[in-house]
């Protein structure tokens, strides 16, 4: 039921009974307990999700203690660079923005968390070159095979304008014990900075993060 309620943003009664299979005195039964859990709120004659779904999503990390581990390497890379910098995670074949802060460059707004974005972001393409399991991914460019080579040997993968036009990405992966991507470090900013610089100071502080992960988990 969350579901469907997901999927139509906003819906009555009938829509969601159907769209589940459901008869609607089962529905609507289903409904009322997840409003009183405040998961499910009505809007004139509907339903849609509730404060409570907001935040449990909020407390969502695809790493125990991955929020903690990245709060003050972020801070320290926003003011060492004055970028906007990101965490990201790959969900069903897209890149999930967990959390950003913003630098000092306001004309790059950051994107709110929770926000989705095709897998072939910088974010996206680090952990879909790092994956050792097929994803349910769009089909892949031929020159694909040749890029994640790439991104797997420097451990950096770039996006120059390739999502949103005049502006770039850099993005490395974090590591937890088992040596396998758990999310990824991301900084946004202009097609006229040296991304190969920035890269850099990325990777220390991708670096720093993944030891983290380590030494907790």
């Amino acid at each position: 039921m969350l579901s469907a309620v997901d999927r139509a943003g906003e819906a009555g009664l009938t829509r969601l009974a159907s769209e589940c299979g459901l008869p609607k005195t089962t529905a609507y039964r289903l409904l009322e307990q997840l409003v009183a859990l405040n998961a499910v709120e009505r809007c004139g004659g509907g339903y849609r999700m509730g404060p409570r779904m907001f935040r449990l999503g909020q407390e969502w990390q695809p790493h125990p203690g991955l929020r903690a581990a990245v709060r003050e390497p972020v801070r320290r890379l926003v003011g060492a660079t004055g970028a906007t910098v990101g965490i990201s995670a790959l969900r069903e074949g897209r890149t999930l923005v967990l959390n950003w802060t913003p630098g000092e460059d306001t004309a790059l707004p950051p994107p709110r968390g929770g926000t989705v974005w095709p897998w072939f972001t910088a974010a996206g393409k680090v952990l879909v070159a790092g994956a050792d399991r097929a994803l349910p991914l769009d089909r892949l460019p031929a020159s694909w095979p040749r890029e994640a080579a790439a991104i797997r040997d420097r451990g950096v993968a770039f996006d120059r304008e390739e999502v949103v036009p005049g502006v770039c990405c850099v993005a490395v992966p974090l590591y937890a014990a088992d040596d396998a991507p758990v999310a990824a470090l991301c900084v946004l900013t202009h097609p006229a900075r040296n991304l190969e610089r920035l890269a850099d100071v990325v990777q220390r502080t991708g670096r720093a993060i993944s030891s983290s992960l380590r030494v907790r988990f």
